[in-house]
C-alpha cells in the first residue's frame, strides 16, 4: 500500500497530523501536492464524486478517499498499529483525537476569529480580543485536561505509542512557536505533557523526520501562527 496524501504543499497545517502518522509508522506514502503539477491534481480529487471530501486534508488507501484529520487517523490507527485493539481504548484514542481537533481550530481562531477570508490585519483588534481569552482560559483547560488523561503514563494509552500522542506533540511543538510565553506557563504547571512531547520527539523514526527536508517549518501561514501582540 502506498498512500496518497493530499494537502497544500507549504505549510504544516492539518496535514501535519497525518504526516506524523505515517512517519511514525514508516508508511510509503506520497505528498501529492509538493509533486509536479500536484495543487492542480489535488483541486481535481476535490471534484465531486460519490464520497467527496470537504476540503484537504484527505488520504486515498487503495480505493478508500478518506477526509477530515480524526478520520483519518482513525483509519490509519487500525491499519498503522497506532492505536489500541479493543474497542473502549480505540474510541478513547478517537476521543483524545476528536478534542485536539477542537483545541486546533481554536487555536486558529486566534488570528482569523472573523473570517477565515480576510487577513489577519484586517481582524487585529478582534485578533487581540479572541486570544487574550484563549491565552487565559482555554489552554489551561485544554492542556489540564490532557494532563489529566496523560496521568503518570508514557503514552496515553500506556506504554504504547498512539496517533493521538504524536498529534498532542504537534499542538504542543504549535503552540509553543504561536504562543510560547503563554506555554511556558502551562507546561510549568503540567510537566508531563513537555515530557510527552520530547519522548515523541525522540522516536528514531519521528527524529529522522523533524530532522528532514520532509518537516517544513511553522511561519505565518499556517494554523499556528506567532504574532507577538497577541501572546500575553
Amino acid at each position: 500500500m502506498v498512500y496518497q496524501l493530499y494537502y497544500w504543499p507549504t505549510i504544516q497545517g492539518r496535514g501535519e497530523f497525518v504526516r506524523l502518522a505515517l512517519e511514525e509508522a514508516g508508511a510509503a506514502y506520497v505528498d501529492v501536492a509538493r509533486g509536479e503539477n500536484g495543487v492542480q491534481e489535488m483541486m481535481d480529487a476535490l471534484a465531486p464524486s460519490e464520497h467527496p471530501s470537504f476540503a484537504p486534508p484527505f488520504l486515498t488507501a487503495g480505493a478508500l478517499t478518506i477526509g477530515q484529520v480524526a478520520n483519518i487517523l482513525l483509519y490509519l490507527g487500525d491499519h498503522l498499529h497506532l492505536a489500541p485493539r479493543g474497542e473502549a481504548a480505540r474510541l478513547w484514542t478517537h476521543q483524545l483525537q476528536l478534542t485536539i481537533a477542537d483545541l486546533v481550530a481554536e487555536a486558529h481562531d486566534t488570528h482569523h476569529p472573523v473570517s477565515g477570508e480576510r487577513y489577519y490585519e484586517d481582524q487585529k483588534p478582534e485578533a487581540q480580543q479572541r486570544a487574550a481569552e484563549f491565552v487565559r482560559t482555554r489552554i489551561p483547560k485544554f492542556m489540564g485536561y490532557f494532563a489529566r488523561a496523560l496521568g503518570e503514563h508514557d503514552y496515553f494509552n500506556g506504554a504504547h505509542v498512539s496517533y493521538a500522542d504524536l498529534s498532542l506533540f504537534q499542538v504542543i511543538a504549535g503552540l509553543r512557536y504561536a504562543f510560547p510565553k503563554a506555554m511556558a506557563r502551562s507546561e510549568a504547571r503540567h510537566p508531563q505533557l513537555a515530557v510527552l512531547h520530547a519522548r515523541v520527539a525522540q522516536r528514531p523514526k519521528i527524529a529522522a523526520y523533524l530532522a528532514s527536508e520532509r518537516r517544513l517549518p511553522f511561519s505565518e501561514e499556517g494554523i499556528f501562527r506567532h504574532y507577538p501582540e497577541l501572546d500575553h
